[in-house]
């Protein structure tokens, strides 16, 4: 029982009492056996019954420490030659102290390997077999009782080397189990690591989508409402209306992240609605002609499919709107038959989409398209427009 695992260690200690049980009755039901068997003199009996009182002392003293911990090294050795020491001479005193063989056989195997443990049950059961012989006068007296104690020997040494191996088998279970509940421990916290990795990458993105976004059409509005004010009036006056609404928006958008619910396009509306909307609010805020062509009936999508197409949408009409300068700008939704497919395209001066960089906005929607298995493509060149293509495949 060495290199025990916690787990079997404490099992095995709360079973322990039962094997002190198993032992105390064992030795007093030899020792009143021994003390009351008039076939030996007084001597020899009061001789056994004290060295079985000198065995219950070596035993508690020293062997039981080295069994309740399951501790096999060289102590184990010490113990079970005191053990054969005390035990020789009770059998000289009287030969049925042998039967204390019930009780010191298992012990073996307790502080000791399989094969010395073996060693240990053979020579301990030789004990009553030479003391026999010594003393009979005809060698084939002994017959039966050798036969006895070798089949006893091999039936001790089989039972223990099997309980051994089961010790054994259910330590390496202990740890296994140890083991697993460790990397479930591991996992549950990677998994709680990630969760707040991703809810952080969203919240960023939505975050860029909405209040970043929402913000620097305000200022692109304010600003030209200042460049029109001395110019034309009725100009700036549009222009601060639109960023008024602009500023609302963005607050409801503001309130839903704070919610945890879905953007507030999406709020009552359909996706192809919500689509729809932020598509004529650009051309309302741009002046760029923009065409929008959506199904007529949505097919039905989770919120976060949702959510994903419609902040592609804005991030790609925001691009269009700050680097492209485009004469016309044109969204398309569809549903394929194990897709729904958003694309956004504009004719303004395109960009090389393989240059390093690309700022936030791309990294964030392929951010968000990782979240529900979904693909972005971005066709562009200088000077020939931009295609910005979003596929989701259908749950």
């Amino acid at each position: 029982m060495s290199g025990t695992t916690p787990a079997a260690t404490s099992g095995w200690t709360a079973r322990f009492p039962l094997w002190d049980g198993y032992f105390a009755i064992t030795v007093l039901g030899v020792g009143a056996a021994v003390a009351a068997d008039p076939s030996r003199p007084g001597a020899d009996r009061a001789t056994a019954v004290v060295l079985f009182g000198a065995l219950t002392a070596w035993y508690v003293a020293f062997g039981r420490p080295l069994m309740r911990d399951g501790l096999e090294d060289r102590r184990g050795w010490l113990y079970l030659a005191g053990v054969f020491v005390l035990y020789l001479p009770a059998v000289l005193a009287s030969t049925s102290a042998s039967f204390l063989l019930f009780a010191l056989c298992p012990q073996a195997f307790m502080v000791l390997p399989a094969v010395p443990a073996v060693g240990a049950v053979l020579a301990l059961n030789a004990v009553h077999v030479v003391v026999l012989a010594a003393r009979a006068d005809n060698l084939a007296d002994v017959t039966g009782p050798a036969l006895i104690a070798a089949l006893v020997a091999a039936v001790v040494s089989m039972v223990g080397v099997w309980s051994q191996h089961t010790v054994a088998e259910s330590e390496r279970r202990a740890e296994l189990i140890a083991e697993l509940g460790r990397s479930r421990d591991e996992v549950a916290r990677l998994s709680r690591q990630a969760g707040v990795t991703a809810e952080r990458q969203r919240l960023a993105a939505d975050i860029h989508d909405t209040v970043a976004q929402g913000l620097s059409s305000v200022v692109l509005l304010v600003q030209a409402a200042e460049a029109d004010l001395d110019r034309d009036r009725a100009t700036a006056r549009r222009h601060l209306r639109l960023a008024v609404d602009t500023a609302r928006d963005n607050l409801a958008e503001v309130r839903a992240l704070v919610a945890a619910l879905t953007p507030g396009e999406l709020a009552g509306s359909s996706l192809a609605q919500a689509v729809r909307r932020l598509v004529e609010r650009f051309a309302r805020e741009t002046g760029v002609p923009a065409t929008c062509v959506v199904p007529d009936t949505d097919r039905p999508l989770p919120t976060a499919v949702e959510v994903v197409l419609l902040r592609a949408t804005q991030e790609a009409l925001t691009n269009a709107r700050r680097h492209a300068a485009a004469g016309t700008v044109a969204v398309l939704l569809e549903h394929h038959p194990d897709a729904v497919v958003l694309q956004v395209v504009d004719d303004g001066a395109g960009f090389d989409p393989d240059r390093p960089g690309g700022g936030y906005g791309l990294a964030g929607m392929r951010a968000r398209l990782d979240q529900v298995r979904g693909r972005l493509a971005v066709r562009s060149a200088p000077g020939d427009g931009t295609t910005v293509r979003v596929e989701v495949p259908y749950p």
